[in-house]
């Protein structure tokens, strides 16, 4: 709501962009075959698909969604952060090496490596088309959300524009020009990320030139009809931001204390910015939304820097707080998810076919692990400078960071708006590219047994990105209006729940069948997929009921699933395993000694 088209981010949007698309096309030469296509022919550097991997993982999530809710709500969104950054560790140590030396262009194909099951290709391959929907859902919804400011253009425009980008992408160059596109984008990301948090340090924490008199702005409305203050229409879209920073020197976000009564902090270091935002008081926005009149509430709400920096000030994270069983619950699932998530995302496993050894994949993800901890960690500084400098906009939590680069100047917002929009096609393209191999090399080749040499199999997949793409855009336009990262949540669940007890039991216990993965990801993935669709918050978010229909009406007690799908998963293999082993479902191999011999 208070946007101004800026020529300048326009341009360097447009050459960011043309420069990937050139990049992609360039590179298309070197994928004629499907090794080529699906796996860049296994000869990435390991550093370069280290830093890819944190150009893959590094999406619209983490960098609109996460500032986006420590902006919001303070340290609650910085857990997210945490969550997804310990993830790695179970990739690390547990899926790195094995995952390399057991498959060669997908998931399935480790999972299969022993078996050679139709079936269980199969149910792989669904899972995969449904866990990279899930995760495609958030990146185009932020797709939509960069371009809405960035070039005056409505929501659905940004998300086609991403679809056709992303396909052009993944349809000429496959993982060739993906490994690459995620590189660039992952080291810019870093780079950019860290030069706004100096300028942040450098800048510290100021008082409006003049205090906002109380009750000036007491309620903003967005509604089906547009955007009400203290129940007024707005004459144009930015006309109350403006009027606030023409009078008061600030926008929306703003400090209303410092420690000691003071105006002003001038530069701080990394701590002691920390330290001052703790003892200051900040004027925070609280959400409510009217599903029947269709009309969300934000009111201002000032709220202590220490109390932010505790868990539980988000309703998301609720449970840390709440003294109700339920309630814990759901906060200890979520942050399970985000933990066992990350080692069973297709799109993430999938990196590990396009180094040339087990030793190069491990140290590929040391250095993913560096490169993304250092930007979680920039997070934090991000999400903080845009609750506190006037940049805050109230009803879409998704721009923060990009609002926050434009105080510095229109530059910077277009180099950071450019970096944001090139971080959804790395992962978008990444997403697409292993649906796509889920589609072409796992169900047309060895499902329905096609007759597919290489060219056919890249042929099948460029189709398969296209229609991929196209659904990724309907979905992108219909949950326009959800923080991206709650969306991320639901598919790191749902992976959680599906690929992790197989991958782990197949990697670790000699007597894991065929049968015993088959029935184990289908319990996790239709457990995961409707213990969400009957959540109160599914219900209410996506649904649109009132939060206490909502709440009577749903089937589970609470919302993440993780914290029972994954244990029903690894029971379910364990003891289907054990039904099935004497039929033969199971090698008298250990996986330790196929491994070896790979």
């Amino acid at each position: 709501m208070i946007y101004e088209t800026s020529t300048l981010a326009v341009a360097v949007f447009a050459a960011f962009v043309g420069a990937v698309l050139a990049l992609s096309f360039w590179l298309g030469a070197r994928a004629r075959s499907a090794g080529g296509y699906f796996a860049a022919h296994g000869q990435v550097g390991w550093f370069v698909n280290g830093i890819a991997f944190a150009g893959d993982y590094l999406s619209a999530a983490s960098f609109l969604g996460i500032c986006g809710m420590i902006a919001f709500f303070g340290y609650d969104g910085f857990l997210y952060s945490i969550g997804y950054l310990a993830g790695w560790i179970v990739a690390l140590f547990v899926i790195a090496e094995p995952i390399k030396r057991l498959g060669k262009y997908t998931l399935a194909d480790a999972l299969d490596a022993r078996f050679q099951s139709r079936g269980l290709k199969c149910v792989a391959a669904i899972a995969t088309l449904v866990i990279s929907l899930f995760y495609l859902i958030p990146q185009m919804v932020g797709a939509g959300a960069l371009v809405k400011p960035l070039l005056g253009l409505p929501h659905w425009a940004g998300v086609a524009m991403v679809g056709v980008a992303v396909t052009a992408i993944v349809a000429t160059a496959g993982m060739v020009s993906t490994t690459w596109v995620q590189f660039i984008k992952g080291t810019l990301l870093v780079i950019v990320c860290a030069f706004v948090v100096a300028l942040l340090l450098d800048r510290g924490f100021a008082l409006p030139t003049k205090p906002i008199p109380a009750g000036a702005v007491q309620t903003i409305q967005t509604t089906p009809s547009g955007v009400l203050v203290n129940g007024a229409p707005l004459a144009e879209d930015n006309e109350l931001d403006t009027r606030l920073r023409a009078e008061h020197g600030v926008g929306f976000g703003s400090v209303a204390a410092l420690p000691g009564g003071g105006v002003a902090t001038g530069p701080l270091g990394p701590i002691s910015y920390l330290e001052t935002f703790a003892g200051s008081t900040v004027t925070t926005w609280r959400k409510s939304v009217d599903a029947s009149t269709g009309t969300t509430t934000f009111t201002p709400v000032e709220r202590q820097g220490a109390d932010l920096l505790l868990p539980g000030a988000n309703p998301t994270f609720k449970g840390v707080r709440d003294d109700r069983l339920a309630a814990k619950l759901d906060f200890l699932s979520l942050m399970l998810a985000l933990f066992l998530g990350t080692a069973s995302l297709p799109h993430i496993l999938i990196r590990y076919y396009t180094v040339k050894d087990a030793a190069a994949a491990r140290k590929s993800t040391v250095v993913g692990i560096g490169a993304i901890g250092a930007f979680y960690v920039l997070t934090l500084y991000l999400g903080i400078g845009a609750m506190t400098s006037g940049a805050l906009d109230p009803t879409d939590s998704n721009m923060s960071a990009p609002l926050l680069a434009r105080t510095f100047g229109d530059g910077l917002f277009a180099v950071i708006s450019a970096v944001a929009f090139t971080t959804v096609l790395g992962t978008v393209s990444g997403l697409i590219l292993a649906g796509a191999g889920a589609v072409a090399h796992d169900l047309m080749k060895d499902v329905l047994r096609m007759k597919l040499d290489d060219r056919g199999q890249v042929r099948a997949a460029k189709i398969a990105s296209v229609a991929l793409g196209l659904g990724a855009v309907v979905l992108g336009i219909l949950f326009e209006k959800m923080n991206v990262t709650f969306l991320v949540g639901w598919a790191f669940n749902i992976a959680a729940s599906a690929n992790l007890p197989s991958l782990v039991m197949l990697l670790f216990w000699k007597r894991t069948t065929k049968q015993g993965i088959i029935a184990a990801m289908t319990v996790g993935l239709v457990g995961s997929l409707g213990w969400i669709l009957g959540s109160a918050d599914t219900l209410e978010k996506v649904f649109g009921m009132t939060a206490a229909d909502a709440a009577s009406s749903a089937i589970v007690p609470f919302s993440q699933p993780a914290i029972v799908t994954v244990p029903l998963g690894f029971l379910t293999l364990v003891v289907v395993s054990l039904l099935t082993e004497r039929a033969g479902g199971a090698t008298s191999q250990s996986p330790q000694a196929n491994t070896a011999q790979a």
